[in-house]
Protein backbone atom coordinates (compact mmCIF):
# COMPACT_ATOMS: atom_id res chain seq x y z
CA UNK A 1 0.00 0.00 0.00
CA UNK A 2 1.08 3.58 -0.57
CA UNK A 3 -0.03 7.06 0.25
CA UNK A 4 -0.74 9.24 -2.91
CA UNK A 5 -2.29 12.62 -3.54
CA UNK A 6 -5.66 12.50 -5.19
CA UNK A 7 -6.59 14.37 -8.29
CA UNK A 8 -9.80 14.98 -9.56
CA UNK A 9 -9.03 11.55 -12.23
CA UNK A 10 -10.06 9.66 -9.09
CA UNK A 11 -13.32 11.12 -8.63
CA UNK A 12 -15.40 7.97 -9.75
CA UNK A 13 -12.62 5.78 -7.10
CA UNK A 14 -13.64 8.25 -4.29
CA UNK A 15 -17.11 8.38 -5.53
CA UNK A 16 -17.35 4.66 -5.12
CA UNK A 17 -15.71 4.20 -1.72
CA UNK A 18 -18.22 7.21 -0.34
CA UNK A 19 -21.86 6.37 -1.62
CA UNK A 20 -22.54 3.62 0.62
CA UNK A 21 -21.51 6.17 3.63
CA UNK A 22 -24.34 8.11 2.18
CA UNK A 23 -27.17 5.34 1.12
CA UNK A 24 -26.47 3.31 3.99
CA UNK A 25 -24.81 4.72 7.29
CA UNK A 26 -25.19 7.54 9.31
CA UNK A 27 -21.37 7.95 9.63
CA UNK A 28 -21.86 10.97 6.82
CA UNK A 29 -25.25 13.44 6.78
CA UNK A 30 -25.81 13.85 3.29
CA UNK A 31 -28.74 12.42 2.02
CA UNK A 32 -27.85 12.06 -1.89
CA UNK A 33 -24.86 11.09 -3.03
CA UNK A 34 -23.39 13.87 -4.77
CA UNK A 35 -22.96 13.46 -8.73
CA UNK A 36 -19.07 13.01 -10.66
CA UNK A 37 -19.35 16.78 -10.87
CA UNK A 38 -20.02 17.94 -7.68
CA UNK A 39 -17.55 15.67 -6.18
CA UNK A 40 -14.77 16.85 -8.74
CA UNK A 41 -15.60 20.29 -7.21
CA UNK A 42 -15.29 19.38 -3.82
CA UNK A 43 -11.76 17.58 -4.63
CA UNK A 44 -10.12 20.63 -6.20
CA UNK A 45 -11.54 23.24 -3.70
CA UNK A 46 -10.28 21.18 -0.83
CA UNK A 47 -6.82 20.19 -2.34
CA UNK A 48 -5.80 23.92 -3.16
CA UNK A 49 -5.77 24.91 0.41
CA UNK A 50 -5.39 21.18 2.43
CA UNK A 51 -3.73 17.69 2.04
CA UNK A 52 -6.40 15.29 0.04
CA UNK A 53 -4.71 12.06 0.02
CA UNK A 54 -5.56 8.40 -0.78
CA UNK A 55 -4.24 4.55 -0.10
CA UNK A 56 -3.95 2.83 -2.98
CA UNK A 57 -3.00 -0.69 -3.34
CA UNK A 58 -0.24 -2.85 -5.50
CA UNK A 59 -2.84 -2.98 -7.91
CA UNK A 60 -3.78 1.04 -8.01
CA UNK A 61 -7.08 0.28 -6.78
CA UNK A 62 -8.24 3.03 -4.03
CA UNK A 63 -8.30 1.53 -0.40
CA UNK A 64 -9.50 5.03 0.96
CA UNK A 65 -9.64 8.29 1.57
CA UNK A 66 -8.29 11.30 4.35
CA UNK A 67 -8.42 15.44 3.85
CA UNK A 68 -8.87 17.88 5.82
CA UNK A 69 -10.93 20.82 5.45
CA UNK A 70 -11.90 24.20 6.66
CA UNK A 71 -12.88 24.37 10.49
CA UNK A 72 -14.32 28.04 10.26
CA UNK A 73 -14.18 30.59 7.92
CA UNK A 74 -12.30 33.33 10.31
CA UNK A 75 -8.87 33.76 9.86
CA UNK A 76 -8.46 33.31 14.17
CA UNK A 77 -8.81 29.63 12.77
CA UNK A 78 -6.38 29.01 10.37
CA UNK A 79 -4.15 26.80 12.48
CA UNK A 80 -7.28 24.71 12.71
CA UNK A 81 -8.86 21.83 10.52
CA UNK A 82 -11.62 19.34 10.44
CA UNK A 83 -10.46 15.68 9.19
CA UNK A 84 -12.40 13.42 7.14
CA UNK A 85 -11.60 9.43 6.58
CA UNK A 86 -13.29 7.39 4.21
CA UNK A 87 -12.26 3.53 4.22
CA UNK A 88 -13.53 1.00 0.97
CA UNK A 89 -16.19 -1.70 2.26
CA UNK A 90 -13.91 -4.34 3.72
CA UNK A 91 -10.99 -2.37 4.27
CA UNK A 92 -11.09 -1.16 7.75
CA UNK A 93 -9.19 -2.85 11.07
CA UNK A 94 -6.16 -3.52 8.35
CA UNK A 95 -3.92 -0.42 9.28
CA UNK A 96 -4.72 1.81 5.85
CA UNK A 97 -7.31 4.01 7.85
CA UNK A 98 -4.12 4.61 10.94
CA UNK A 99 -1.66 4.85 7.64
CA UNK A 100 -3.80 7.20 6.26
CA UNK A 101 -4.72 9.93 8.99
CA UNK A 102 -1.15 9.41 9.95
CA UNK A 103 0.18 10.56 6.65
CA UNK A 104 -2.50 13.40 6.88
CA UNK A 105 -1.27 14.82 10.11
CA UNK A 106 2.02 15.29 8.88
CA UNK A 107 0.81 16.63 6.03
CA UNK A 108 -0.63 19.37 8.27
CA UNK A 109 2.33 19.73 10.02
CA UNK A 110 4.13 20.50 7.64
CA UNK A 111 1.88 23.48 6.34
CA UNK A 112 1.99 24.85 10.33
CA UNK A 113 -1.31 23.24 11.43
CA UNK A 114 -1.32 22.80 15.10
CA UNK A 115 -5.08 21.35 15.64
CA UNK A 116 -7.10 18.97 14.02
CA UNK A 117 -10.75 18.39 14.95
CA UNK A 118 -12.78 15.28 14.41
CA UNK A 119 -16.75 15.79 14.04
CA UNK A 120 -18.10 12.23 14.56
CA UNK A 121 -21.51 10.38 14.61
CA UNK A 122 -22.00 9.06 17.76
CA UNK A 123 -24.16 6.28 19.25
CA UNK A 124 -25.46 7.22 22.91
CA UNK A 125 -23.99 4.88 25.77
CA UNK A 126 -26.01 1.01 25.40
CA UNK A 127 -26.99 1.95 22.25
CA UNK A 128 -27.24 0.05 18.84
CA UNK A 129 -28.17 1.02 15.43
CA UNK A 130 -27.96 -0.59 12.34
CA UNK A 131 -26.67 2.31 10.20
CA UNK A 132 -23.74 3.33 12.94
CA UNK A 133 -20.83 2.05 15.46
CA UNK A 134 -18.83 4.26 17.54
CA UNK A 135 -16.15 2.59 15.57
CA UNK A 136 -14.82 5.57 14.86
CA UNK A 137 -14.71 7.51 18.05
CA UNK A 138 -12.50 4.48 19.15
CA UNK A 139 -10.24 5.01 15.93
CA UNK A 140 -9.49 8.35 16.70
CA UNK A 141 -9.14 7.85 20.42
CA UNK A 142 -6.62 5.06 19.50
CA UNK A 143 -4.64 7.75 17.49
CA UNK A 144 -4.14 10.04 20.00
CA UNK A 145 -7.43 12.31 20.11
CA UNK A 146 -9.19 13.23 22.55
CA UNK A 147 -13.07 14.10 23.21
CA UNK A 148 -13.93 17.41 23.80
CA UNK A 149 -17.84 17.74 23.16
CA UNK A 150 -21.35 16.69 22.40
CA UNK A 151 -23.52 17.86 20.53
CA UNK A 152 -26.89 15.93 21.53
CA UNK A 153 -29.92 14.95 19.18
CA UNK A 154 -28.07 17.06 16.32
CA UNK A 155 -28.00 14.97 12.80
CA UNK A 156 -31.47 13.77 11.46
CA UNK A 157 -30.98 10.68 8.97
CA UNK A 158 -32.57 7.59 8.32
CA UNK A 159 -35.53 8.66 10.85
CA UNK A 160 -33.57 8.91 13.84
CA UNK A 161 -31.88 11.56 16.09
CA UNK A 162 -27.88 11.30 16.29
CA UNK A 163 -25.52 12.89 18.55
CA UNK A 164 -22.54 14.26 17.29
CA UNK A 165 -19.37 14.27 19.26
CA UNK A 166 -15.89 16.71 18.41
CA UNK A 167 -12.41 15.08 19.35
CA UNK A 168 -8.99 17.07 18.73
CA UNK A 169 -5.18 16.23 18.73
CA UNK A 170 -2.79 19.16 18.85
CA UNK A 171 -0.34 18.38 15.92
CA UNK A 172 1.84 20.84 17.31
CA UNK A 173 3.00 23.66 20.11
CA UNK A 174 1.00 26.96 20.18
CA UNK A 175 3.17 29.84 20.75
CA UNK A 176 2.30 33.82 21.43
CA UNK A 177 3.45 34.30 17.82
CA UNK A 178 2.51 31.33 15.22
CA UNK A 179 4.34 31.23 11.75
CA UNK A 180 1.49 31.57 8.97
CA UNK A 181 0.03 28.15 7.50
CA UNK A 182 1.54 27.58 4.37
CA UNK A 183 -2.11 26.43 2.90
CA UNK A 184 -1.85 24.90 -0.62
CA UNK A 185 1.75 23.73 0.04
CA UNK A 186 1.51 20.35 1.26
Amino acid sequence: MKIEKVTVADTEGLLEIYAPYVTDTAITFEYEVPSKEEFAKRIRNISAKFPYIKAVDDDGKILGYAYASTFKGRSAYDWSVETTIYLREGQKRNGYGSKLYLALEEALRNMGILNANACIAYLKDGETDPHLSNDSFFFHKKLGYQLVGTFHDSGYKFGKWYDMIWMEKMLGDHTDSPAPVDFGNW
